[in-house]
Formats: structure tokens, sequence, C-alpha cells
């Protein structure tokens, strides 16, 4: 039996975010005809298909939902998830369609081997990719390499709540091991190190102190522009909880100017319209 995720007022924000731009993405690609491009819809870490509000109770489409009644269509839609379960609902979900394609395991292994080489630049073919981990298991090749084939734009669920749980602690010396390779793997080496702790000299010894989520998430911003290649990354929109903590930001990253203005209006409207509920 599936087993759907509750989820809050941001999540619900973050897939109209998500809902709005493919729309805007689907539109612009599919009228394009010099050269005639083939677009792609890429759902690393889809779920279900569906959630289930905490405020209502009810289902809400979930991002594959979301994307596959998008106007002009996708060409393909690739959706990815580790659960036998959910992959089997997301198969229900596509019904017939022989142009959604569900691929049931690591997307680390299956965007690498199996997804990218469908969207390579010089066939022609684009892809808007999702990669909404619930943590940081979602490793660096991955993002890099989308970077660098020029064709694919992502959104990033940048999770910085289990970041501070379990790897940005005060005292870095006793963080388990185990998490500081996670977190290796997530940024691609041990540099997120020098950005989250600041070395001050004291009478004695120097010591680090921990930096505050701004400066993480600025060295990420400017590591999707520097190392990944990604010419354009707006800045992220805060992902809240109900006691208004952030829980991840949202990156945006393209080849595109006009794609990141268009994701800059966007984050513009939801950021006011969470103020406005005061949320």
């Amino acid at each position: 039996m599936v087993r759907y995720d509750e989820i809050g007022y941001w999540s619900e924000v973050k897939l109209d975010i998500v809902k709005e731009y493919a729309q805007a993405y689907s539109r612009i690609l599919s009228a394009q005809s010099k050269p005639k491009l083939h677009h792609i819809y890429i759902d690393a870490f889809a779920g279900p298909g569906v959630h289930i509000s905490k405020s209502t109770g009810e289902f809400v489409p979930g991002s594959p939902m979301n994307a596959l009644i998008v106007q002009p269509p996708f060409k393909d839609y690739y959706l990815i998830d580790m659960d036998g379960e959910k992959a089997a609902a997301l198969r229900e979900l596509a019904g017939a369609r022989n142009n959604v394609h569900v691929e049931e395991g690591d997307c680390n292994k299956v965007l690498m081997e199996r997804v990218f080489p469908k969207a390579r630049w010089e066939d022609y073919r684009r892809a808007l990719c999702l990669l909404d981990p619930y943590k940081i298991n979602l490793n660096w090749e991955v993002v890099a390499t989308a970077g660098q084939m020029g064709s694919v734009e992502i959104f990033l669920n940048f999770m910085v709540m289990d970041m501070n749980m379990n790897v940005l602690w005060r005292n870095p010396d006793d963080v388990d091991p185990r998490q500081v390779e996670r977190m290796d793997r997530f940024w691609g080496d041990r540099s997120w190190h020098k950005a989250a702790y600041k070395k001050r000299q004291t009478l004695f010894d120097p010591i680090f102190e921990k930096a505050g989520n701004e400066a993480i998430v600025n060295a990420y911003q400017e590591r999707l522009r520097e190392v990944a290649g990604f010419k354009y990354v707006p800045v992220p929109m805060p992902m809240r909880n109900s006691t208004g903590s952030v829980i991840y930001y949202l990156f945006f990253a393209s080849q595109k100017p006009a794609a990141a203005d268009i994701v800059e209006d966007i984050f513009a409207k939801y950021r006011s319209r969470g103020q406005a509920d005061g949320r």
C-alpha cells in the first residue's frame, strides 16, 4: 500500500512554483522551430504523484501529476523513485501514455546512466529537471553534469535543515564521519567546511565558529555558477515549516537569462503571497 506524504503550506508553494515555470518552459520550447527542440521533464524524487495537505487533509497533485497536465505537453517524461510501491503508483498515473518512463532506483545512478543521455544538447534535446530530495542524498556529480551539459535546467531543494541537524554543528569535531562523507558527496568536496565555519583567532588557539544559513547558501549558489557552470542562478527561495524555520532553499539554475527572469518573477510573487498570509 502506498504511503502518501503529508505536506505543509510551503511545500504546496513549491509545487505551484515548479508547475508555473514548467508551463512557461513547455510553451516556449514547443513554439521554437529553428531548430525544433525535443523537450523533456525529469522528476528525480517523484514519489507516488500525489500528496496529502496537512491543512485540509485532501489530496494535492504532486510534481509528476502537475507536469503531466502541462499544455502544450512535454515530449517525454522521466519519473524516478527508489520505492517500488511509489514507482507502481507512478505507472498507474501514467496509464497508457508511452512517453512517460518510470524508473525505479537511485536517481544518482539512473540520471547519469539512463536519463541525462536522453537530453544531450547536440541531439537538440532540452530538459527541465526537478531534484527534490528529502535529505542531502543527492550527489554533486548529478548537479555538475546537468550544468556542464548546457541542455538541462534544474530546480533543486537545498536541504539546510538536514545539514544543520546532522553535519553543521557548532563543534565540527563532534560530527559523525559518516555524516561528513554524506555532505562531501552532496557538495562534491570538503570546501563546504570553509563556507560553514569561520576561523577566529583567540589568545591561545584559533577556533572555528559556525556561520549562519546564508553563508552556506551563498557558497552553494556560487558553486552552481563557478563549478557546475550554470550561467544564471537566482537568489534561492527559503521554504519554511509551520513555525517559520527554514527547512530548505529552492534553487533554480539555467543557462538562459530569460529563464532566470521568469523564475525570479515567480519567486517574488510567492514570497509576497507567503508574507501576506502571515506564514
